[in-house]
C-alpha cells in the first residue's frame, strides 16, 4: 500500500469543519463500509466522530482500490483526502479519498466479533473491551466525562481542595459486613475503601472545604441494576456546615453538572436516545419532604414500609413517581444511619441525614449529612455499633482539637451517569464494570 503524503496535516474527525477544501489526513479503524460499483464508502472512526470517505476507482491505483472495497470491519488505517460539506453525511462532512494506508487489516478468518447483528448482553459484556467501540457505549462514556470533569469543575471554583484519600483503610465507615478485608504486611488485615469520608473530615479541618474523588469498593451481594461492586464516588467535606449547608451544596452540584451536560453532549443523548427535555425539566428548587413525610406517602402509593425502615429500590421509585426533579429526603431514623450522624437537637432518634433521589427510577444519587462533633457521642455511638475504638483514635481526635460542627456526602457517578443517560442498567456506565459475576475483562 501507498502511504499518505507527509505534507497533509493529520486532524481528528470533529475537527473537519474547520478544514473544508483542505487536503488532510485521518487515521482510524473502519467502522462500516458500502460498495456501489466503481466507488467504496468506507466509514472511518478515529474516537473523536466518524468520517464517510468517497474512494473512487478512477482516482486511485487499482491496488489500494481493491483493499479499500475489500476491507474488513475495524481494520486500522490512514486516508488522506479532501474535506467537502456533504449534509447527507454522518457528521456533515465527507472526505475523497486521494491516498490510503492500511495499518492492520482484520482476517476474514478471524473477523471482528461484534457485527450489526444483535448480540446477548453476556456475549456483549464478555467482549466489553471491543463493545465499547460501538457508538452507543462510546456516547455513555462521553457522557460520563462531561459528568466527571463537571464535579471537578464545580468544586474547583466554589473554594474546595482536592485531597486523595487511602484506597487501604485499617477501619470501615459503616461497619465490616460490606467490605473487602485485604491480607497486608505481617499478618495485618486491611480493607478495600467503601468511602473516604472519615478522612475528609481530617483535611476538611486543615483546608476548610475538601474533596476526594476515586474508585469505592462494597462488597454487597446485588444484582440490582443500579449496584456494582466497584464504583467512583465524589465525595466534599466542609468545616463550620450543618445539614441545610450539605442540601444547598448538592442541589448546587446537580443543576451545574446537568447544564454542562446539555451544553457539551447534546449529540452523545442523541445517540442513546435520552429525552434531553426530561434533564431540561430539572430546576432547582428541588422537592424536600422529611423521612416522616416520605414514608406517609408511601403507604398512600401501597407501600408497606413501616416507620424506621430505610428504602428500597421499588420505595424510592415510588416516592418519584410523577416527578419531574430529585426529591431531597432528609431527618432519616439514626438506626438506619451510620455510626457517625449527628442526632437531630429536637429529636435523638433522628438523624441529620439526607438523600438526593433521582427521578425516572434512577434511586439514590446523593448520601450524606450532618456528622457527630462531640466526642462524648461519638465514642457512644462506636459502642452501640460495636466498632474498635483503637481502630478510630485518629478519627477521634478531630473531636479533641478544634472540634466544629461539619457535614458532606457522596455521589456515585455511576447511578448519576445511568440518569444523564436514561440508561436502564449501571454497567453500561463505566468501562469495565465489577459486579457481582463479573471480573472480566
Amino acid at each position: 500500500m501507498t502511504t499518505p503524503s507527509p505534507t497533509a496535516p493529520r486532524i481528528a474527525i470533529a475537527d473537519a469543519g474547520r478544514h473544508v477544501g483542505e487536503s488532510v489526513c485521518i487515521a482510524g479503524w473502519l467502522y462500516n463500509l458500502r460498495r456501489s460499483g466503481k466507488i467504496c464508502f468506507p466509514q472511518v472512526r478515529d474516537g473523536t466522530g466518524i468520517m464517510q470517505c468517497v474512494a473512487v476507482k478512477s482516482a486511485l491505483p487499482e491496488e489500494l482500490f481493491e483493499a479499500l472495497k475489500d476491507l474488513t470491519q475495524e481494520s486500522s488505517l490512514t486516508v488522506q483526502g479532501k474535506i467537502r460539506a456533504e449534509p447527507r453525511a454522518h457528521g456533515g462532512f465527507e472526505l475523497d479519498v486521494e491516498n490510503a494506508q492500511i495499518v492492520q487489516r482484520v482476517p476474514e478468518s478471524d473477523p471482528y466479533p461484534i457485527t450489526p447483528k444483535d448480540h446477548g448482553i453476556d456475549f456483549l459484556m464478555d467482549h466489553r473491551h471491543l463493545w465499547l467501540r460501538s457508538r452507543r457505549q462510546h456516547a455513555a462514556l462521553r457522557v460520563r466525562h462531561e459528568v466527571i470533569k463537571g464535579i471537578r469543575d464545580y468544586f474547583d471554583s466554589h473554594g474546595f481542595v482536592l485531597v486523595d484519600t487511602p484506597i487501604f483503610t485499617p477501619a470501615a465507615c459503616e461497619g465490616t459486613s460490606t467490605l473487602f478485608e485485604v491480607d497486608y504486611f505481617e499478618d495485618e488485615k486491611v480493607y478495600l475503601t467503601q468511602s473516604g469520608q472519615l478522612y475528609n473530615e481530617a483535611t476538611c479541618m486543615a483546608f476548610g472545604k475538601t474533596y476526594c474523588f476515586g474508585p469505592t469498593f462494597r462488597a454487597e451481594k446485588s444484582k440490582t441494576r443500579r449496584h456494582l461492586t466497584e464504583f467512583w464516588m465524589v465525595e466534599p467535606e466542609m468545616a463550620y456546615a450543618n445539614l441545610e449547608d450539605v442540601k444547598r451544596v448538592g442541589e448546587e452540584l446537580v443543576l451545574f453538572v446537568i447544564a454542562r451536560v446539555l451544553e457539551n453532549r447534546r449529540e452523545e443523548l442523541k445517540v442513546l436516545e435520552r429525552d434531553a427535555g426530561k434533564l431540561e425539566a430539572v430546576q432547582g428548587p428541588f422537592h424536600r419532604m422529611s423521612y416522616d413525610e416520605a414514608v406517609e406517602n408511601l403507604r398512600v402509593k401501597g407501600s408497606e414500609i413501616q416507620w424506621g425502615g430505610d428504602f428500597g429500590n421499588t420505595d424510592e421509585t415510588l416516592l418519584t413517581e410523577g416527578m419531574d426533579r430529585p426529591v431531597i429526603v432528609d431527618r432519616y431514623p439514626a438506626a438506619v444511619k451510620a455510626f457517625y450522624f449527628q442526632p437531630a437537637p429536637d429529636r435523638p432518634d433522628v438523624a441529620l441525614g439526607v438523600d438526593f433521589i433521582a427521578p425516572e427510577g434512577y434511586g439514590e444519587i446523593i448520601g450524606g449529612g450532618e456528622r457527630i462533633h462531640d466526642l462524648d457521642l461519638l465514642l457512644k455511638r462506636l459502642d452501640e455499633h460495636n466498632l474498635p475504638r483503637e481502630a478510630f483514635n485518629w478519627y477521634l481526635d478531630l473531636r479533641k482539637f478544634g472540634s466544629v460542627p461539619h457535614g458532606g456526602f457522596g455521589m456515585g457517578v455511576e447511578r448519576f451517569v445511568a440518569w444523564m443517560c436514561g440508561l436502564e442498567h449501571i454497567r453500561e456506565t463505566i468501562a469495565f464494570p465489577r459486579m457481582l459475576y463479573r471480573t472480566r475483562p
